[in-house]
């Protein structure tokens, strides 16, 4: 009969295995401010729970084009972190350079195929295999509005863009500025794919924005979306160039506007200022876009690793990056919503809540669609080709929608 180990021995057995196991996870991105550190710590203790350690590689700064240029000198020196946060088509095209993971063992022991939209789902993958873990979800086609504003104009907030123009006709009469907007391109982008939503309709969006249709590009609604989106820059200010989104979401905040377009993160500066929604600012779908949902999603690459230590270490990331414990703290500090269906959002403000159950509403109707101003649809080439013929096109007296249209057939060569 054997004996059994003392417990101090046990231990000490299971403690060398658990270092013979162990691995380092390098860790590429750009949440380096605020919440999102935050979160990145909480991602950090997760991995050293299991005995790993953590490697930070934060690049800041450029919304992660510095931290892209960094990674491409590692990757072509043979040098690849295990993790870095990658995006929408570039997964695809770093995928085809053969430099990716499959993380496909995790992603079946978690069952990701059934709490992901299948629409996630695809874009993580790359020939039918996952090379990415997604993080959260967030929602670029909201309207944000001062309720205080609107009232004091006599006005309800628009839900569809004819219902814009009547109110921002009002607002301004009343001596209010009708639509805080930060003069960038991404900006002006943002606005127009709203405008491209709310006009078109999911159908024309995808045809014309994800696929690049040359055809849709061309056409009547095209022309529609282009001349509506043109009358709104009246109803901006002659201060709106240059200006960073926040400073647009101050000026609805202080009530000096009675509006804005643009993504959850905004909501982020209404809960810093102390303001309660549905009290103190509205979260509403853009005009004419209830029933769609543009989305950005952050996600993670896995990177082909040598060390077979370090390689478990980075499906144990994969894995902890869907957990229910990350995707709640990393949401409840980002602004976003947990990509995982199934959540508890009861940690969660209200326009979360509403977020949460539009996603899940458009996935369903298959309504989500990726959005173009943020590195979600078309690759980033033919992205900023079309971003500066949109921002040229607002910014111009003399360019008329058929010239922007021509414009836009082109860009969408771009690669």
């Amino acid at each position: 009969m054997k004996r059994p180990l003392p417990r101090i021995l046990a231990a000490s057995l299971a403690l060398i295995g658990s270092i013979a196991f162990a691995g380092e996870v390098e860790v590429l991105h750009w949440w380096t401010s605020g919440g999102e550190a935050k979160a990145a710590q909480a991602l950090k203790a997760s991995l050293q729970a299991k005995g790993h350690s953590w490697k930070d590689f934060a690049v800041a700064g450029g919304g992660g084009d510095s931290a892209m240029t960094v990674l491409k000198s590692r990757v072509v020196s043979g040098n690849a972190p295990a993790a870095a946060q990658i995006k929408g088509p570039s997964l695809q095209d770093w995928a085809k350079e053969g430099v990716l993971a499959s993380i496909d063992d995790v992603a079946k022991a978690e069952r990701w195929d059934e709490l992901l939209p299948k629409t996630v789902a695809e874009q993580m993958k790359y020939r039918g295999s996952y090379i990415a873990a997604p993080v959260n979800v967030h929602r670029i086609n909201w309207l944000w509005a001062n309720p205080e504003v609107f009232k004091r104009a006599k006005i309800q907030p628009p839900t569809s863009w004819d219902e814009f123009f009547v109110a921002a006709e009002a607002l301004k009469k009343a001596g209010i500025l009708p639509l805080a907007h930060g003069g960038q391109n991404w900006q002006d982008l943002t606005l127009f794919e709203t405008v491209a939503i709310g006009m078109g309709g999911p159908e024309f969006y995808t045809k014309a924005l994800v696929q690049l249709d040359p055809a849709t590009l061309a056409s009547p609604t095209m022309e529609k979306v282009l001349s509506t989106y043109k009358r709104i820059k009246p109803y901006t200010d002659k201060n709106a160039p240059g200006r960073d989104w926040n400073l647009a979401t101050a000026m609805v905040i202080k009530g000096e506007a009675a509006m804005q377009i643009m993504g959850d993160w905004a909501k982020g500066e209404f809960l810093a200022a102390g303001k309660q929604p549905g009290k103190d600012f509205l979260c509403l779908p853009s005009p004419g876009s209830a029933k769609s949902f543009s989305y950005n999603i952050d996600s993670f690459a896995m990177f082909k690793l040598k060390s077979e230590a370090n390689a478990r270490a980075q499906k144990d990331l994969a894995a902890a990056i869907m957990s229910p414990a990350f995707q709640e703290t990393f949401n409840l500090a980002k602004g976003s919503i947990p990509v995982r269906s199934g959540m508890k959002l009861d940690k969660f403000d209200d326009c979360a809540k509403a977020s949460a159950t539009d996603f899940a509403a458009a996935a369903k109707g298959g309504t989500l669609l990726p959005s173009l101003a943020h590195g979600m649809a078309v690759p980033s080439a033919a992205e900023g080709a079309i971003k500066d013929v949109i921002s040229n096109f607002w910014n111009s007296d003399k360019m008329n929608s058929a010239d922007a249209m021509k414009r836009l057939v082109s860009a969408a060569k771009t690669r």
